[in-house]
Protein backbone atom coordinates (compact mmCIF):
# COMPACT_ATOMS: atom_id res chain seq x y z
CA UNK A 1 0.00 0.00 0.00
CA UNK A 2 2.63 2.43 0.55
CA UNK A 3 4.61 1.66 -2.80
CA UNK A 4 4.39 4.10 -5.42
CA UNK A 5 6.33 4.62 -7.96
CA UNK A 6 9.12 7.60 -6.46
CA UNK A 7 9.08 6.09 -3.16
CA UNK A 8 11.65 4.57 -1.92
CA UNK A 9 11.62 1.63 1.32
CA UNK A 10 13.18 -0.29 3.67
CA UNK A 11 11.41 -3.94 4.35
CA UNK A 12 12.98 -5.23 8.21
CA UNK A 13 12.78 -9.07 9.47
CA UNK A 14 14.15 -10.65 11.80
CA UNK A 15 15.19 -14.07 10.20
CA UNK A 16 12.93 -14.20 7.27
CA UNK A 17 15.19 -12.58 4.20
CA UNK A 18 13.21 -14.76 1.61
CA UNK A 19 9.38 -13.08 2.67
CA UNK A 20 11.06 -9.77 2.91
CA UNK A 21 12.75 -10.14 -0.34
CA UNK A 22 9.51 -10.95 -2.38
CA UNK A 23 8.01 -7.51 -0.65
CA UNK A 24 10.77 -5.46 -1.56
CA UNK A 25 10.49 -7.32 -5.33
CA UNK A 26 6.91 -6.12 -5.29
CA UNK A 27 7.77 -2.59 -3.99
CA UNK A 28 10.06 -2.61 -7.35
CA UNK A 29 7.23 -4.13 -9.27
CA UNK A 30 5.22 -0.71 -8.41
CA UNK A 31 8.23 1.92 -9.80
CA UNK A 32 9.61 1.94 -6.27
CA UNK A 33 12.90 1.56 -4.71
CA UNK A 34 13.47 -1.59 -1.67
CA UNK A 35 16.08 -2.44 0.56
CA UNK A 36 16.15 -5.28 2.93
CA UNK A 37 17.63 -5.35 6.38
CA UNK A 38 17.40 -7.71 8.57
CA UNK A 39 17.98 -7.20 12.74
CA UNK A 40 16.42 -8.60 15.52
CA UNK A 41 14.49 -5.57 17.58
CA UNK A 42 14.53 -7.49 20.74
CA UNK A 43 18.57 -6.94 21.21
CA UNK A 44 18.80 -3.45 22.71
CA UNK A 45 21.04 -2.27 20.41
CA UNK A 46 19.17 -3.45 17.19
CA UNK A 47 16.58 -0.37 16.30
CA UNK A 48 18.76 2.06 16.42
CA UNK A 49 21.09 0.02 14.06
CA UNK A 50 18.24 -0.25 12.18
CA UNK A 51 17.04 3.01 11.91
CA UNK A 52 20.56 4.19 11.04
CA UNK A 53 21.04 1.61 8.37
CA UNK A 54 17.68 2.12 6.72
CA UNK A 55 18.02 6.12 6.74
CA UNK A 56 21.41 6.05 5.50
CA UNK A 57 20.15 3.72 2.70
CA UNK A 58 17.33 5.94 1.81
CA UNK A 59 18.74 8.94 2.76
CA UNK A 60 16.56 9.89 5.37
CA UNK A 61 13.39 8.88 6.96
CA UNK A 62 9.59 10.73 6.61
CA UNK A 63 7.56 7.17 7.83
CA UNK A 64 8.34 4.83 10.02
CA UNK A 65 6.23 1.75 10.95
CA UNK A 66 7.06 -0.34 14.28
CA UNK A 67 5.34 -3.83 13.29
CA UNK A 68 7.58 -6.03 15.31
CA UNK A 69 5.55 -8.84 17.71
CA UNK A 70 5.62 -11.57 19.89
CA UNK A 71 2.36 -13.75 20.30
CA UNK A 72 2.64 -15.58 24.11
CA UNK A 73 -0.37 -17.27 25.65
CA UNK A 74 1.08 -18.71 28.31
CA UNK A 75 -1.61 -17.90 31.31
CA UNK A 76 -0.30 -15.97 34.10
CA UNK A 77 0.40 -18.31 36.56
CA UNK A 78 2.89 -20.10 34.64
CA UNK A 79 4.23 -16.97 32.67
CA UNK A 80 7.83 -16.46 34.62
CA UNK A 81 9.47 -12.87 34.63
CA UNK A 82 12.12 -14.32 31.65
CA UNK A 83 9.07 -14.78 29.49
CA UNK A 84 6.88 -11.74 30.81
CA UNK A 85 9.80 -9.94 29.66
CA UNK A 86 11.11 -11.34 26.17
CA UNK A 87 7.36 -9.96 24.95
CA UNK A 88 8.50 -5.99 26.30
CA UNK A 89 11.94 -6.50 24.51
CA UNK A 90 10.42 -7.79 21.16
CA UNK A 91 7.20 -5.32 21.61
CA UNK A 92 7.44 -2.18 24.15
CA UNK A 93 11.40 -1.67 24.02
CA UNK A 94 11.29 -2.58 20.33
CA UNK A 95 8.81 0.62 19.71
CA UNK A 96 10.84 2.85 22.30
CA UNK A 97 14.04 2.14 20.89
CA UNK A 98 13.00 2.36 17.24
CA UNK A 99 11.03 5.88 18.38
CA UNK A 100 14.34 7.31 20.11
CA UNK A 101 16.58 6.59 16.99
CA UNK A 102 13.90 7.72 14.20
CA UNK A 103 13.26 10.78 15.85
CA UNK A 104 16.06 13.45 14.45
CA UNK A 105 15.52 11.44 11.16
CA UNK A 106 12.08 12.03 11.19
CA UNK A 107 12.27 15.76 12.23
CA UNK A 108 14.17 16.36 9.08
CA UNK A 109 11.42 14.63 7.26
CA UNK A 110 8.48 15.42 5.10
CA UNK A 111 4.93 15.41 6.75
CA UNK A 112 6.93 12.23 9.01
CA UNK A 113 4.91 10.04 10.60
CA UNK A 114 5.33 7.37 12.90
CA UNK A 115 2.95 4.16 12.98
CA UNK A 116 2.94 1.55 15.26
CA UNK A 117 1.21 -1.74 15.13
CA UNK A 118 -0.46 -3.01 18.03
CA UNK A 119 -3.16 -5.86 18.28
CA UNK A 120 -6.78 -6.38 19.32
CA UNK A 121 -5.22 -9.04 22.53
CA UNK A 122 -4.80 -5.44 24.39
CA UNK A 123 -8.35 -4.91 24.37
CA UNK A 124 -10.36 -8.25 24.56
CA UNK A 125 -10.52 -10.21 27.18
CA UNK A 126 -13.13 -12.91 27.51
CA UNK A 127 -13.55 -16.57 28.74
CA UNK A 128 -14.31 -17.65 24.82
CA UNK A 129 -11.17 -16.15 23.41
CA UNK A 130 -7.68 -16.87 23.43
CA UNK A 131 -5.71 -14.67 25.97
CA UNK A 132 -2.59 -13.77 25.76
CA UNK A 133 -1.08 -11.86 28.81
CA UNK A 134 2.55 -11.21 27.71
CA UNK A 135 1.52 -9.38 24.78
CA UNK A 136 -1.44 -8.31 25.78
CA UNK A 137 0.25 -6.17 28.26
CA UNK A 138 3.74 -5.71 26.32
CA UNK A 139 0.88 -3.69 23.56
CA UNK A 140 -1.31 -2.03 25.73
CA UNK A 141 2.72 -0.42 26.70
CA UNK A 142 3.21 0.24 23.21
CA UNK A 143 -0.13 2.12 22.73
CA UNK A 144 0.32 4.57 25.76
CA UNK A 145 4.02 5.06 24.76
CA UNK A 146 2.27 6.03 21.25
CA UNK A 147 0.01 8.87 22.89
CA UNK A 148 3.08 9.85 25.21
CA UNK A 149 5.28 10.37 21.76
CA UNK A 150 2.26 12.54 19.94
CA UNK A 151 2.40 15.18 22.73
CA UNK A 152 5.75 15.38 22.51
CA UNK A 153 6.54 15.29 19.27
CA UNK A 154 3.66 17.63 18.42
CA UNK A 155 3.37 19.31 15.90
CA UNK A 156 6.13 18.05 13.53
CA UNK A 157 5.31 14.33 14.04
CA UNK A 158 2.04 12.47 14.42
CA UNK A 159 2.33 9.42 16.11
CA UNK A 160 -0.66 6.69 15.53
CA UNK A 161 -1.38 3.29 15.85
CA UNK A 162 -3.23 0.25 13.81
CA UNK A 163 -4.70 -2.03 15.93
CA UNK A 164 -5.55 -5.58 13.46
CA UNK A 165 -7.92 -8.29 14.92
CA UNK A 166 -8.10 -11.67 13.66
CA UNK A 167 -6.05 -11.34 10.07
CA UNK A 168 -5.80 -14.01 7.52
CA UNK A 169 -2.36 -14.08 6.27
CA UNK A 170 -0.91 -16.68 4.17
CA UNK A 171 -2.92 -19.78 3.37
CA UNK A 172 -0.96 -22.14 5.49
CA UNK A 173 -0.44 -19.47 8.37
CA UNK A 174 -3.14 -20.81 10.38
CA UNK A 175 -2.80 -24.22 10.25
CA UNK A 176 -3.35 -24.75 14.03
CA UNK A 177 -6.77 -23.83 13.94
CA UNK A 178 -9.19 -26.39 12.02
CA UNK A 179 -12.33 -25.07 10.03
CA UNK A 180 -14.93 -25.01 12.98
CA UNK A 181 -12.57 -23.08 15.30
CA UNK A 182 -12.42 -20.10 12.39
CA UNK A 183 -15.83 -20.22 11.88
CA UNK A 184 -16.27 -19.90 15.42
CA UNK A 185 -14.13 -16.88 15.42
CA UNK A 186 -15.26 -15.60 12.42
CA UNK A 187 -19.02 -15.32 14.05
CA UNK A 188 -18.15 -13.34 17.17
CA UNK A 189 -17.11 -10.70 14.92
CA UNK A 190 -19.86 -8.45 13.69
CA UNK A 191 -18.63 -8.17 9.86
CA UNK A 192 -18.63 -11.73 10.02
CA UNK A 193 -15.22 -11.86 8.34
CA UNK A 194 -11.43 -12.09 8.87
CA UNK A 195 -9.42 -9.10 8.35
CA UNK A 196 -6.70 -9.28 5.40
CA UNK A 197 -3.24 -7.93 5.07
CA UNK A 198 -4.80 -5.39 2.62
CA UNK A 199 -6.84 -4.01 5.23
CA UNK A 200 -4.63 -3.36 8.00
CA UNK A 201 -2.27 -2.08 4.65
CA UNK A 202 -4.84 0.36 3.66
CA UNK A 203 -4.77 2.10 7.54
CA UNK A 204 -1.63 2.82 7.32
CA UNK A 205 -1.37 4.43 4.51
CA UNK A 206 -3.85 6.14 5.56
CA UNK A 207 -2.12 7.47 8.09
CA UNK A 208 0.57 8.01 6.62
CA UNK A 209 -0.46 10.11 3.69
CA UNK A 210 -1.34 13.94 3.95
CA UNK A 211 -4.87 13.32 4.66
CA UNK A 212 -4.03 12.12 8.38
CA UNK A 213 -1.90 15.26 9.18
CA UNK A 214 -4.43 16.56 11.42
CA UNK A 215 -4.82 12.89 13.26
CA UNK A 216 -2.39 12.07 16.19
CA UNK A 217 -2.16 9.96 19.56
CA UNK A 218 -4.97 7.57 18.07
CA UNK A 219 -5.41 3.66 17.68
CA UNK A 220 -7.20 2.67 14.85
CA UNK A 221 -8.91 0.10 15.21
CA UNK A 222 -8.80 -2.89 11.74
CA UNK A 223 -10.58 -5.37 13.28
CA UNK A 224 -14.55 -6.29 11.95
CA UNK A 225 -15.83 -4.66 15.12
CA UNK A 226 -15.21 -7.32 17.72
CA UNK A 227 -13.64 -4.59 19.98
CA UNK A 228 -16.72 -2.59 19.53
Amino acid sequence: ALAAPGTIVTVHTRANREGAERTAAAVRERGGTAHVLLADLAAADAPARLVEQAASAMGGLDVLVSNAGFADKTPVERLSDEAFARSHEAITFAFLRLARAARPYLLEGREPRLIAVSSFVAHVFRTDMQVFPASAAAKAGMEALVRALAIEWAPRVTVNAVVPGFTRKDPGAHAALDLKQWEEITARIPMRRLGTPEDLAAAIAFLASPAAGYITGQCLHVDGGITA
